[in-house]
């Protein structure tokens, strides 16, 4: 305790424990702030409790000894952040002859473990040029994983740790892995021995301990975590790939196992979470869990998988010369506008390629289908990374029209305009570019600067509409621009993923506003009440009977109202549109809600809604 501290406590005028974080802030210690980083304490006035410390980011700052005491921390000299300050030129020298030193020094100061972004903050630009950093850690991470003093993850996010100095880095691995208490613990271990396999070279006993633990980890978590349980089986077989003393029992789950037992869905939902390397794992396993069925179960789950699943599975059928198979798939739903948002924008994209044979005037369809049912349904943005694609790719609406004939290429353009996802504005860059490739299109545009036809919506829906932009202008924008600001105080706007990720938020947030603010501003309430019966209008209820003589009813609503399990659809949407100004008698073409499957109704009776 320092003295001048010391007689306070004896003359009781402060607790001791007081006085002992007091001394901590004595001059000649040293100290870390949130925002200025670390620092020296250079000088105090103890009767006016004042404070001036040499912070790395503000020299000669003078505090209020009760906001230093509350907002600092002490630090030992020997931290690495206290010799930034006073010893820079040796940390300087060390970083150019001993990089692995550096580095373990670093990671002691900071308990042990720190994420690579985070060490890059603390020695490029101060210890390590900024210029020359990238080289610099290229070469120190070589080095450091060679010494195995310190576990080197792969990404950046991901924390270095320091190893146990007692133990070998072979133990202190399969440490890892025993002290793992759950399944997502024993995959990070088991990722981290495949990274450093090297250090098992003369000791694979310890893993072959390990594999018996996987083994029964995997089947526990396969009745409830099939995605960790695939997980935890994909990276000990990576192990095993890595390592040549290792061989896997002939009685030890593999993926196939896990994925014929599995439901389908299930399946998909599961492994469309996981990274790619793991993913492609699971679906080369396809053939050996469903042997000459494997293509056909592979396809099933195509377009369920996510945007990296799509990607694999169909490189896989590719390489094994099955993608006959998979555009068969895709023609079908396709046709039945059945096919996912991921797995179009795959079509999309490889359009002179893979799916050449299957990009045509139903892919436009399917897209414009899409984005429409998802802009009236209730629930989170389905098609957003669709929408974008068709705006950023300048060529894909040019390609699309081009492989439809003049009628099929006017029936989209119309539907394109009568689009509720697109505002004006991207609405006229849209058409220009269809223009541009099908001149014929242009008489459509020639009205362009009439009224927008008003929205009939339901009670309910509009106030549901109303209720989303107030949640946004009171409670998601003002958070959002607040996570900008967090965001942009962490620093280094290139490399800040906080940061982009809260400003690519807060374009979608701003887009749904406008779209909120047209849509409400357009919108007409309405109950429906008394709705005219002699035609098919929105607020009436139809009766029709199918091809075999069974009976289906359905209601045609508001713009915003879309129950298809009910059979509600809006007057705006493909099924909708269709239905309109029908009479008793009229055959229609209508897609079924929940097969997608194209039948032909007759009508039978039409009745209001709310009479």
């Amino acid at each position: 305790m320092h003295p001048d501290v010391a007689k306070l406590v004896d003359a009781g005028r402060i607790p001791k424990p007081v006085g002992e974080r007091l001394s901590q802030l004595a001059p000649g210690n040293f100290c870390l702030h949130k925002s200025f980083g670390a620092g020296k304490v250079v000088d105090w006035d103890l009767p006016g409790k004042k404070v001036t410390i040499d912070f790395e980011r503000s020299s000669g700052q003078m505090m209020e000894l009760q906001f230093a005491f509350q907002k600092t921390e002490w630090i030992p000299s020997d931290d690495f952040r206290a010799k930034k300050i006073e010893q820079l030129e040796e940390l300087r020298t060390l970083a150019k002859k001993d990089p692995v030193e550096l580095i373990v020094h670093l990671l002691q100061s900071h308990g042990g473990s720190m994420t690579g972004e985070a060490l890059e903050k603390e020695i490029s630009g101060g210890v390590v040029a900024e210029g020359n950093f990238k080289k610099w850690w290229d070469s120190a991470k070589k080095t450091l994983k060679e010494s195995r003093r310190v576990v080197v993850p792969q990404k950046r996010t991901e924390a270095l740790v320091l190893r146990d100095s007692d133990r070998t880095p072979a133990e202190s691995l399969v440490a890892d892995f025993e002290a793992a208490r759950d399944i997502k613990g024993m995959i990070k271990a088991l990722e981290a021995i495949a990274a450093d396999i090297g250090a098992f070279e003369n000791d694979s006993d310890a893993l072959k301990r390990l594999l018996h633990d996987i083994d029964e980890g995997a089947k526990k978590a396969a009745r409830v975590q099939l995605g960790q349980a695939l997980q935890l089986v994909a990276a000990r077989d990576e192990v095993i790939g890595s390592s040549k003393a290792l061989e896997l029992d002939p009685t030890a789950v593999r993926l196939s196992d896990l994925i014929l037992t599995a439901d389908s869905f299930k399946l998909a939902e599961e492994a469309g979470t996981l990274p790619s390397g793991r993913q492609r794992a699971i679906y080369e396993a396809f053939p050996n869990a469903f042997g000459d069925e494997w293509v056909e179960k592979m396809v099933h789950v195509f377009d369920k998988v996510g945007a990296r699943g799509v990607t694999e599975i169909a490189r896989i059928l590719s390489d094994r010369g099955e993608l006959e198979a998979l555009e068969n798939h895709l023609r079908s739903t396709l046709a039945r506008r059945a096919l996912g948002p991921d797995a179009l924008i795959w079509v999309c994209r490889e359009r002179k390629g893979a799916s050449a044979e299957v990009f045509s005037a139903d892919v436009g369809a399917s897209i414009l289908n899409l984005l429409e049912n998802d802009h009236l349904s209730d629930g989170p943005r389905k098609t957003s990374r669709l929408q974008t694609l068709l705006s950023e790719d300048k060529t894909l609406l040019q390609d699309l029209v081009e492989a439809m004939d003049i009628n099929e290429a006017r029936n989209f353009s119309r539907r394109l305009l009568d689009c509720p996802v697109f505002a004006e504005l991207e609405k006229k860059s849209l058409m220009a570019r269809i223009i541009k490739a099908r001149p014929e299109t242009a008489e459509l545009v020639g009205g362009e600067g009439k009224k927008e036809e008003p929205l009939l919506v339901s009670w309910d829906s509009l106030e549901k509409k109303k209720i989303e932009l107030d949640e946004l202008i009171r409670v998601r924008i003002p958070q959002n621009t607040k996570d900008i600001s967090i965001a942009r105080s962490y620093g280094d706007l290139r490399e800040n993923f906080e940061y982009k990720s809260a400003k690519d938020l807060q374009k979608v947030l701003m887009r749904r506003k406008s779209e909120l603010e047209k849509d409400i501003a357009r919108a007409r309430g309405t109950d429906f009440k008394g709705s005219d019966a002699s035609k098919v209008n929105a607020g009436t209820v139809i009766t029709f009977t199918d091809e075999s003589g069974k009976e289906i009813v359905m209601t045609v609503l508001g713009a915003w109202d879309s129950l298809p399990e009910q059979k509600i659809v809006s007057y705006l949407s493909e099924v909708g549109k269709s239905l309109m100004e029908r009479t008793v008698g009229d055959e229609v073409k209508v897609r079924d809600s929940v097969t997608e499957a194209l039948q032909t109704l007759t009508i039978r009776s039409i009745k209001p809604f709310n009479p």
